[in-house]
């Protein structure tokens, strides 16, 4: 936590004597000190801290209840890094059921005791993220829009290539284990990817810390909420859209398809074949592309914000190149 405003504002809630309790994880990959402090800052301010037990393999949820009637449920850190430089977004809702199972599990990790799921709509790792996941993926009937660091999940996985199989509309924004899985899959290149996020059929969508992972699904406390309204579902489809033309990865395959067919009709199978073999050295090409445009680019480039509109224009020019060389290098069999 280096978001100094929000520090300060819950110093001066406690000041003015509102109940302040704050629970912070046992330990992080951020290093145990920075937690032992930020304690010692809190309880000299009169914030009551618990530290969360130690039985699960890290405490990552992201949630802040207030006057125990709003919950904002997010799926950022408070730090800087996240707010400022990641795309993450966060839930804001007064539905009385979902404010009081969330301090129901407040209580239960402040205190240390163990959290039984008692509502569908929070997603809880481990006690139902795995279920109740697992099952809005099965729901999913035309599309399925998915931001993910890193989906890893075999189960997971293997419902994703189900529903693509039965001609669903699947996109991920982030990256999956599985290198043969046939997903369409881009990284976020204007920003850090921090959020996961799951918007199923443009009517609802879930959002939460956890991404589709064995340990966070199973082994990690993380925190998650399906949400159905419409206005938060469709600001998310729009976030999304936005950040999937941004990748640039519907240009690629419209430049795969363009080449393949401006082959000469005889050859036009073969080299399609080709192709599909060779794609994986585009990302060689690729990390060369971005390697070189940088160093063109400069600090002076990335001083003024051009080095964005450079790397990706390089990115266009190597791909495009690549796939020319590749069609014409086609085995002819």
């Amino acid at each position: 936590m280096d978001w100094k405003e929000l520090e300060t504002a819950l110093k001066a809630a406690s000041g003015q004597g509102i109940a302040v309790r704050a629970l912070i994880a046992h330990t992080n990959r951020g290093g145990e000190s920075k937690l032992r402090n930020l304690e010692m800052r809190f309880l000299e301010a009169g914030i009551t801290v618990g530290r969360t037990a130690d039985d699960l393999i890290r405490y990552h949820g992201k949630m802040m209840i207030v006057d125990r009637r709003t919950l904002f449920l997010l799926s950022f850190n408070f730090v800087h890094m996240d707010i400022d430089h990641s795309r993450g977004f966060g839930i804001v809702t007064r539905n009385g059921k979902v404010v009081q199972e969330a301090v129901k599990l407040f209580e239960a990790d402040l205190n240390r005791q163990s959290y039984s799921a008692g509502l569908n709509a929070l997603v809880v790792s481990p006690a139902n993220a795995r279920k109740q996941l697992s099952t809005f993926i099965k729901q999913a009937r035309k599309q399925l829009l998915i931001y993910d660091p890193k989906i890893a999940d075999k189960q997971i996985m293997r419902l994703l290539e189900d529903h693509a199989k039965a001609g669903l509309d699947i996109k991920i924004i982030g990256s999956i284990e599985a290198r043969k899985a046939n997903l369409p899959v881009a990284p976020l290149t204007s920003m850090r990817l921090h959020t996961r996020t799951i918007i199923r059929d443009g009517r609802q969508a879930f959002v939460g810390s956890q991404s589709l992972r064995q340990p966070e699904l199973d082994l990690r406390r993380e925190i998650g909420i399906i949400v159905r309204d419409s206005k938060v579902v469709n600001t998310l489809l729009s976030t999304f859209e936005k950040d999937w033309e941004s990748t640039g990865f519907d240009e690629v395959r419209d430049a795969v398809k363009a080449d393949a067919a401006a082959a000469q009709p005889e050859a036009t199978l073969k080299a399609t074949r080709a192709l599909a073999k060779e794609m994986p050295p585009l990302k060689t090409t690729v990390k060369k592309a971005i390697k070189h445009a940088v160093i063109r680019a400069g600090k002076k480039a990335l001083a003024n914000g051009e080095l964005k509109s450079t790397v990706k224009d390089a990115v266009k020019k190597a791909v495009k190149e690549a796939v020319k060389e590749m069609a014409q290098e086609a085995p002819d069999r």
